[in-house]
């Protein structure tokens, strides 16, 4: 099955944030603890349930909460199963600097991060001295998502949470802490209550670009004619100063207006490039030498996979189809070049085109 996070900021002070921090802190000292075990481990267990009754004592022992632990548990092990599909040494890689604490568990309610009726979270948290409180977060939900929310106590939606710190500091003595909510759920649920639009009638094809600035959409016929092209820009994300959840909004509105534009100018299937594999290791958990924050092209290919992956995400919602095609060719290639003088298009739109005709061709 495949699951969607949502992601909710929150602003806490004085004791509250205090607790955040410890219950952050604490997670991340058993992450570091059972990531050193497992390193000199010569045989992991194969299953969840193995690594979990292996190591669970582990990470207790720090955090002494369940649910917690076994949130530290699983996110070692998707670490190293992650490592095993890209090929790269377990025992080289190291945790980033992140302060979070998570379950795993998908259940309803979730016992340690629990959604309440008025977009309330009451979350487990506990001190430095191991003690252990319940604390209350009120958000503000955005409109769009305080359906959704709804159906998920209406409907006993089963689901698993996450408490990410973005940033801290005191301010006129007090402590203050800016972070996330985030809770997964399955994603037919999320498609089932956000639907964007009716029923694609649509009977047409289109190809998009991604670049850092851009995606460029071009939409071509059953026999192959260009019928039109759109450039959605977001120039401002790749500025000096634009934060990550500015550049994520900027980002998934334009994904929304070119999905819209595209619904609405009868596309029933979308063709994208293949992402390269990159795993869990992307994610803000871990970092290999100094490839996260150095190697530019690294950067590039990571933000260029992101936004792919978030238009694959969010074309259900206008009911047009996603597939992926093998990128090679349709860029520095006489086909390319063929299709910028025909139409008169730039180099981005113009592989747009060809994303299109490849996607066509392999229908």
């Amino acid at each position: 099955m495949t699951y969607i996070t949502l992601t909710f900021p929150f602003n806490v002070c004085c004791d509250v944030a205090k607790r955040f921090l410890s219950t952050a802190w604490l997670f991340k000292i058993a992450t570091h603890r059972l990531l050193s075990i497992a390193k000199q481990s010569p045989v992991l267990p194969g299953t969840d349930i193995g690594w979990k009754s292996t190591f669970r004592g582990v990470a207790y022992e720090v955090i002494p909460n369940r649910r917690y632990a076994d949130g530290v548990v699983v996110l070692v092990r998707s670490i190293y199963e992650s490592c095993r599909q890209l090929k790269v040494d377990f025992k080289s890689v190291e945790l980033s600097d992140w302060l979070m604490f998570q379950q795993n568990e998908l259940e309803y309610p979730a016992r340690n991060i629990i959604l309440k009726p008025g977009y309330e979270f009451h979350i487990t948290t506990i001190d430095y001295y191991k003690n252990t409180y319940r604390d209350v977060v009120k958000l503000m939900v955005p409109k769009s998502y305080r359906l959704l929310l709804d159906k998920i106590l209406k409907e006993r939606q089963v689901y698993a949470g996450r408490i990410v710190i973005k940033s801290y500091g005191t301010e006129g003595g007090n402590l203050w802490v800016q972070g996330e909510v985030q809770i997964t759920i399955p994603i037919d649920f999320y498609y089932k209550h956000m639907p964007r639009a009716r029923a694609n009638n649509g009977k047409l094809y289109a190809g998009v670009d991604v670049n850092v600035d851009r995606v460029n959409l071009a939409i071509i016929g059953s026999d192959g004619n260009l019928r039109d092209v759109r450039t959605f820009w977001f120039e401002e994300v790749s500025r000096k100063g634009c934060s990550r959840r500015r550049a994520r909004s900027v980002v998934g509105m334009r994904v929304h207006e070119m999905l819209e534009y595209a619904y609405h100018h009868g596309v029933k299937a979308l063709f994208l490039e293949s992402p390269e594999v990159l795993g869990k290791l992307k994610l803000l958990w871990i970092r290999i030498g100094d490839r996260r924050h150095k190697n530019y092209n690294y950067r590039v290919s990571v933000f260029r996979s992101s936004v792919i992956e978030m238009i694959a995400l969010k074309a259900p919602l206008y009911g047009i189809d996603v597939k992926y095609i093998d990128p090679e060719g349709t860029t520095n290639s006489r086909e390319h070049d063929d299709a910028m003088k025909r139409y008169r298009l730039d180099r981005h739109v113009a592989s747009a085109y060809l994303i299109a005709l490849k996607g066509l061709k392999h229908q």
